[in-house]
Order: C-alpha cells, then structure tokens, then sequence
C-alpha cells in the first residue's frame, strides 16, 4: 500500500505563502493520479486541487484558483501544494491523497475524495493575524 506524508503546514498570516508537501513511500508516486484535500472544522471535506501522473495536468478548485499551484516532483517523489495570497477561509487540515493510474483532473476528481484509495494523515495550516 502507498504510503503518503504530509508536511509543510503550520500558522501563517493572511497574505503569506505556504509549501505543503506529500511524500511517498513504497511505490512511485510518478504512477499515481494525486489530489489536495482539506477540512475545516466542522465542514465537510474540500478537494482543492488534482495533478495527473506521468505528464502532470492540473485542476483546482475555483476557491483556490490563481492562488494554489500543485506540482510533482518524480525524482523525490513528492507533490506539493504551493499556496499564496492565504486567507482565514484557508485554514484547514489537509490532506493528500493518491489513486494508481491515469486519470484526467475533472472537476469531480477534484472534489470527490471517493475516487482516491490512499491518504497520509494530514498537516495543520492557520491563517490568522
């Protein structure tokens, strides 16, 4: 099973920039259609944005359009969630996660978490003043 780890999230001012990362273990992530989720208390779970494996297209949800960009890395075996221009709305526990194969970013993959099999355990990001 692939093993996936977030990292990168933590407190940061309305404005500021973050880098989430997502590791992975055991297999290549480069094989893997992978998405960003994230949940705030006491809302449902938000997908936010979708790359492709092998060439890497990507979708985002409207909210983060223009301020979020996902990327994958295949030599380290990492995606990452660069986010700029954070807002209050954007606090969130989030959450990567992987499906095996090709799948083109629809806006549903984007925002359905039921297309994805494997998930790490989430990082912390604040945005407050």
């Amino acid at each position: 099973q692939l093993q996936l780890v977030e990292s990168g999230g933590g407190l940061v001012q309305p404005g500021g920039s973050l880098r989430l990362s997502c590791a992975a273990s055991t297999f290549s992530l480069n094989y893997y259609t992978v998405g960003w989720f994230r949940q705030a208390p006491g809302k449902e779970r938000e997908g936010v944005s979708c790359i492709t494996s092998n060439i890497g297209s990507t979708n985002y949800a409207d909210s983060v359009k223009g301020r979020f960009t996902i990327s994958r890395d295949n030599a380290k075996n990492t995606v990452y969630l660069q986010m700029n221009s954070l807002e209050p709305d954007d606090t969130a526990l989030y959450y990567c996660a992987a499906q095996i194969g090709y799948y083109a970013c629809s806006d549903q993959r984007v925002s359905d978490s039921k297309t994805y099999t494997d998930w790490g355990q989430g990082t912390q990001v604040t945005v407050s003043s």
